[in-house]
């Protein structure tokens, strides 16, 4: 049987509440990283830190922009650069970086960093600065600035098992790092996704995996335009994720962590002018949904691969 051991590294000011104590322990491998301002990160701050950090390795070789709130993302964008996906963050939801956790996956320089300064944005994580980034970022008050040290490519495969204590008992289990693969990757409509449609699909299912279930993303661009999870299924999800939209929906791509049950999702998207739908698929009502999305014209790509997050 495996053992693991735990060493304290110190007491945190509280938990998820102020009236919840916390502790900080070493298991033996985290990353390396240095907190250039600000105080140490807070127990709430670790929580939202590690899923903005969990979603930029997804992307470790693009420029992109990840936005978390309440330890989910809410925003997330690739672009040529940083400040181009910064644009379309703010164009997407002007709103949601404030008081956020924002993670970058390239360097950034002075120029970004002054359209930083603007928001009041709680922390940034990137793999790197200017030294000039810096002077500017630390002119933001409460900022905290975190540089990560150890390759993004490397956090990908960083370790393995997530445990959880339950009054049943200790549940330990294989990290999600399962991939899109050819052979579960499939066209299953009559209507293909063009090259760009399939394109804004992969990127939001690898976003749909950092989402609390049932996690629904409505992408376009290699943007996100809205994003749900917590609810109790998936048509809910894809209702409120349609209504963050700042702007139309049209020709917009929905992903969904977990299979679509019922032709309501279909129905609903096509209110809203979906153009195409990426899901695992799996259930005795996949010809159902795969009919519907064929009377309303709408492509749709099936993965054979489930991300349940709890």
């Amino acid at each position: 049987m495996k053992s693991y051991t735990f060493e304290k590294i110190k007491d945190l000011k509280y938990g998820e509440n102020p009236h919840q104590k916390a502790e900080l322990y070493h298991y033996g491998k985290e990353i390396d990283r240095i907190l250039l301002k600000g105080d140490e990160l807070s127990y709430n701050d670790v929580l939202n830190s590690t899923v903005a950090l969990e979603v930029a390795v997804e992307f470790f070789d693009v420029a992109a922009v990840i936005v978390v709130h309440q330890a989910n993302p809410c925003a997330v964008a690739l672009s040529k650069d940083l400040s181009s996906a910064w644009d379309k963050i703010l164009d997407s939801d002007p709103i949601c970086p404030f008081g956020s956790v924002v993670a970058f996956t390239k360097k950034v320089d002075f120029e970004f960093a002054k359209k930083l300064s603007i928001l009041p944005i709680k922390i940034i994580i990137a793999p790197d600065y200017t030294s000039d980034a810096v002077e500017e970022l630390k002119k933001v008050q409460d900022l905290k600035i975190i540089k990560i040290n150890t390759p993004y490519e490397e956090i990908l495969t960083f370790y393995n098992e997530e445990i959880k204590i339950t009054p049943f008992g200790v549940l330990i289990q294989e990290k999600d790092k399962k991939e899109l693969t050819p052979e579960t990757f499939k066209v299953v409509t009559k209507k293909k996704p063009v090259q760009k449609e399939v394109e804004d699909m992969i990127f939001a299912f690898k976003v749909a995996k950092h989402v609390k279930s049932s996690a629904i993303v409505v992408a376009k661009d290699l943007r996100t335009l809205g994003i749900c999870g917590g609810q109790m299924n998936s048509a809910k999800s894809l209702e409120h994720a349609l209504q963050c939209v700042c702007d139309s929906p049209k020709d917009s791509i929905v992903a969904s962590d977990n299979t679509l049950l019922t032709v309501d999702n279909i129905e609903i998207a096509v209110q809203n002018r979906v153009s195409g739908i990426i899901q695992p698929a799996g259930s005795i009502k996949d010809k159902e949904v795969i009919a519907a999305a064929d009377k309303y014209d709408i492509s749709m790509i099936t993965t054979g691969i489930r991300h349940l997050k709890h």
